[in-house]
């Protein structure tokens, strides 16, 4: 299989936080490989900008030590020409100094992208000085980075702040889930292939389990974690993102406002979470450390580094289907995946073989990116008849070849952004609809005065979530199995 490269048209790209981690582990690195493979015109130009006040080499010279370790299989001649496209602009993102040398350096005649790689805090006063001192044309796009909004008021008073600078068709949300290979693949597997749709609806699936494991923890960024928690952080957009894509019903045309619409409506169709289906944890101290209370610097913190929701979608399709999200830190692997579990056979022909279970389809979002669909046939060899049960398994660094190296998420959505292409990116509204489900869950549990239960590190979360899914007869899949 061969990947197809569509170059893009020529443009300047200013990276406002262009010194900090998020702009020199993802953002540049995934420039130099869409340069690298001539996605990325020569005419194309990057524009750091930040406080600190360097030249164009120094930048230069910070990128360059930056590709030794984000992309260390570089090639130094491609580099080179890579860095000639880069310059460095100081600019103080809240004050007056900067700006008009940033206007004189942009180019009337090609593609402008301003990517907001800063607090959500900056976005509205940067958005107010672009459009101030002129640099944002009718044609520019600004990219924005989460945790957008803290709750539905923030987020509400951040989209009044950039919608009055910015029209909503230039301003992409971005969330690198949507960037993923395997999340758009769902959509292909859903709506360009006529064996699945028919059957992906409550007749037909029995429940859906998406999990996001992550096996760090929060040390490093404690204080902010523990203002947002796994709930704000993670279920708020990546989580629902994925249940959107699996829930959302096909869309008319293959466009962003389309599919987003699509999407919207599976998040105001979600119905209000009950106490009881809800299951919240902290990872305690263990041997090798500290527990999250100790990263966070607050022993009293009721914030929760793991959680699990069973959450259904009140429509037509999915009446009766539980959807059970779960994620957290220090778990037992790194892993992030839909499963989408099929009902039983309603009889079975077999005699002596016991209950039969149900086919499992599986996309595998990180870190083998993939699509398993487990099936069951009859156990090989003599000596009676025996069903066993088997994967059909698909791995995309299998199929695309060991000399095809798979793309991270933020270099298809940079380039998204210059096409101008908002499929993967969030409206406006889809961000508040979000917002307006996820308060009131969060409300509860703080009136309450519900405390997360401790879990072990290295574990799959506490015994609260395991016993949320057998109360309904069903188990967890293995994290990390």
């Amino acid at each position: 299989m061969v990947s197809r490269v569509i170059p893009v048209d020529p443009f300047d790209l200013v990276l406002f936080g262009a010194t900090g981690d998020l702009a020199q582990r993802k953002i540049l690195p995934g420039l130099y490989h869409r340069f690298e493979v001539g996605q990325m015109p020569e005419a194309a130009r990057i524009i750091g900008t930040a406080r600190s006040d360097m030249d164009d080499d120094g930048f230069r010279a910070q990128v360059r030590k930056s590709m030794k370790e984000f992309a260390p299989s570089f090639k130094k001649d491609v580099l080179d020409r890579f860095l000639a496209r880069v310059e460095y602009v100081p600019v103080d993102a809240l004050g007056e100094n900067g700006w008009d040398k940033l206007a004189k350096s942009l180019r009337p005649d090609v593609v402008r992208a301003f990517y907001l790689s800063v607090g959500p805090k900056l976005f509205p006063g940067i958005a107010q000085r672009l459009h101030d001192h002129g640099l944002a044309t009718p044609d520019s796009r600004i990219v924005v980075e989460k945790p957008f909004g803290h709750d539905l008021a923030s987020a509400k008073a951040l989209n009044e702040g950039l919608r009055a600078c910015f029209e909503e068709h230039q301003i992409y949300r971005i969330d690198h889930y949507l960037g993923k290979e395997t999340v758009q693949n769902l959509m292909a597997l859903r709506f360009a292939n006529s064996l699945f749709e028919p059957l992906w609806n409550a007749t037909h699936v029995d429940h859906v389990q998406i999990t996001v494991a992550e096996t760090v923890g929060v040390e490093g960024r404690g204080a902010y974690y523990d203002q947002s928690g796994a709930m704000r952080d993670m279920v708020q957009n990546h989580l629902v993102q994925l249940l959107c894509l699996t829930a959302m019903e096909p869309p008319s045309t293959f466009s962003p406002n389309a599919v987003r619409s699509e999407k919207v409506k599976v998040i105001e169709a979600l119905e209000p979470v009950a106490p009881t289906d809800i299951a919240r944890g902290q990872y305690r101290a263990d041997k090798g450390g500290d527990g999250y209370v100790d990263h966070v610097g607050n022993p009293d913190s009721l914030t929760e580094s793991y959680i699990a929701l069973k959450v259904r979608v009140g429509n037509w399709r999915w009446s009766g289907v539980p959807f059970y999200l779960r994620t957290g830190k220090r778990l037992r692997a790194r892993e992030s995946e839909i499963a989408v579990f099929f009902r039983d056979p309603p009889h079975t022909i077999f005699p002596n073989v016991g209950p039969l279970h149900g086919n499992v389809l599986v996309i595998r979002l990180q870190p083998d990116e993939g699509i398993t669909l487990r099936t069951t046939i009859k156990d090989p060899g003599p000596g009676g008849f025996r069903l066993t049960d088997v994967a059909l398994d698909m791995s995309f660094a299998e199929a695309l070849g060991a000399d095809v190296r798979a793309q991270d998420a933020y270099e298809r959505l940079v380039m998204d952004v210059i096409r101008g292409d908002q499929t993967l990116f969030m409206r406006g509204d889809e961000v508040e609809a979000a917002w307006a489900w996820v308060d009131p869950i969060i409300k509860g549990w703080e009136e309450r005065g519900d405390r997360p239960s401790r879990y072990d590190q290295g574990s799959s979360g506490p015994e609260d979530a395991l016993m949320l899914m057998h109360r309904d007869g069903r188990r967890w899949r293995q994290i990390g199995g």
